[in-house]
């Protein structure tokens, strides 16, 4: 996976780089912006043609921006198509052209529209959303929050225009409330926010609808990353391949209490395709590890001598952090590993201890879940949450490298591009699943990927791997239930 095709993958934008290719759209071509509001409407009105519901009995709530123009005109189309449409809006203080213009079409139509209802609304079956879109400023008015809350609390179907209703678009958070959509179509380019945080909970099926902006969006540094976006990255090895060709890693971590973690990391690392694996951890969790993966190998330390060195020395990759502590034992394994001057993945307690103690380096890959990132920041949790985009920013700019920001949308951001992978489920919110990952991110980087590239495949094959094994369910899933699934991707992709 070259950097030339990181490049080539889907952009994703800011709200405002979107509103300047509109702008410039209308400028530069001989397009208005009620060409706009019409083809978002088009594209609404197709999909929902598209979708064969149940009913053509559909509920409109219109707003009183551009989204609001979009929602009256897709009821004026599907008006003309000959369903039963009832929209509801209240008036708006300073309509835009577009609105009013939207509003004419919409009654030229036949359609009238009536003031919200909340017992209408939790009684339909179909709902779209033209609420707010990427208008939403401020505190939500108590009328919208309760249009919300109806709208959740009812069994309708809905489709978002733009944005969910009260999600932020450019970080993903939600205002007080936010409509939770069964689809979101996203007009002209992917707004950022929509692909991490909360809009990943709130957006169901995201969807792009081309309404002719490509050619006047900017380059952008933030792309978009699934497992269909891949080509084919793993190639066949060769025939007289051996193991010392297929990289070594070292994985270190476990103190006392704690060797599962290191154990699910190791382990992570030779499905990923590592050729040989050592584990340096406390003597006492040798029986354990090898007992269970035979085919790792184990060297106990208590204090960091000579052997530990050269034990460094031995891999290709370092991996640092699960199930590590902060005591003085994890600081001493994390010293040595700064002195050993190898590429290496930092996770888990040796990013809490890199918290307390800055390093910079061009040459580790770090992936802190948003707690550890808030350390690392000195700042809130809610801080991290709240603009992800610029957190994952800070980081690299702190401390180097490549920055695996995780969550609900995990960022990858190596200084000058930045990755979202939207991918994996609510199963990977159980203990080791983290450690699993930096394992994979070692192996590959082991197997001679670049650390921007290794960051980005393990990534997708973590979130995919939980995919297959939540199949069986997301409660309950464990970071163990990953392994098998790993060992098959890396043979697929």
């Amino acid at each position: 996976m070259s950097e030339k095709y990181l490049s080539a993958l889907l952009p994703v934008y800011s709200v405002e780089q979107v509103r300047q290719a509109e702008i410039t759209a209308v400028k530069d071509s001989d397009i208005n912006l009620f060409n706009l509001v019409e083809r978002a409407a088009s594209a609404a009105f197709e999909q929902l043609q598209s979708l064969e519901l149940a009913t053509q009995s559909v509920l409109i709530l219109a707003g009183h921006g551009n989204n609001g123009a979009d929602a009256y005109t897709t009821a004026a189309m599907l008006i003309k198509a000959g369903w039963s449409v009832c929209l509801q809006a209240s008036p708006a203080q300073r309509p835009s052209e577009e609105l009013l213009q939207a509003i004419t079409e919409f009654e030229l139509s036949g359609g009238h529209s009536s003031p919200f209802n909340i017992e209408e609304v939790t009684q339909a079956s179909v709902i779209v959303d033209g609420l707010l879109g990427t208008g939403v400023k401020g505190e939500l008015s108590d009328e919208l929050v309760s249009i919300i809350n109806a709208v959740n609390n009812s069994a309708a179907w809905v489709l978002s225009l733009d944005v969910p209703s009260g999600i932020e678009p450019n970080t993903g958070m939600a205002r007080q409330v936010a409509i939770e959509a069964d689809m979101t179509l996203t007009f002209g380019a992917i707004k950022q926010g929509l692909l991490t945080s909360q809009a990943r909970h709130f957006c169901g099926t995201l969807t792009l609808a081309d309404i002719g902006l490509t050619s006047f969006l900017p380059k952008s540094y933030l792309k978009k990353l699934v497992s269909k976006d891949l080509p084919k990255v793993f190639k066949p090895r060769r025939r007289d391949s051996h193991k010392g060709k297929s990289g070594k890693v070292t994985v270190i971590g476990g103190d006392k209490g704690m060797s599962g973690a290191v154990r699910l990391a190791s382990e992570a690392s030779l499905r990923s395709g590592a050729g040989l694996v050592t584990v340096i951890s406390r003597p006492d969790h040798q029986l354990v590890i090898c007992t269970t993966r035979p085919e790792l190998m184990f060297w106990g330390c208590e204090l960091v001598d000579m052997e530990v060195y050269l034990k460094l020395g031995w891999a290709d990759v370092l991996v640092i952090g699960p199930g590590l502590g902060t005591a003085d034992w994890g600081y001493n394994l994390l010293k040595a590993v700064d002195l050993a001057d190898k590429p290496c993945v930092i996770d888990a307690d040796a990013l809490n201890l890199l918290s307390q103690f800055p390093l910079t380096s061009k040459s580790w890959v770090l992936t802190p879940h948003p707690g550890e990132a808030a350390r690392l920041l000195n700042v809130s949790i809610a801080e991290i949450e709240q603009d992800r985009f610029n957190a994952v920013r800070q980081l690299q700019t702190k401390y180097g490298g490549v920055i695996v920001l995780k969550g609900a949308g995990t960022l990858i951001y190596d200084g000058k591009e930045c990755i979202v992978a939207p991918v994996g489920n609510p199963g990977l919110a159980s203990g080791g699943c983290g450690d699993v990952l930096s394992g994979i991110i070692g192996a590959l980087m082991a197997q001679g990927y670049d650390n921007m590239q290794a960051a980005c495949l393990a990534v997708v094959i973590h979130g995919d791997a939980a995919d297959l094994a939540a199949k069986e369910g997301e409660r309950g899933m464990l970071a163990s239930d990953l392994m098998p699934y790993i060992h098959q991707l890396v043979n697929q992709i």
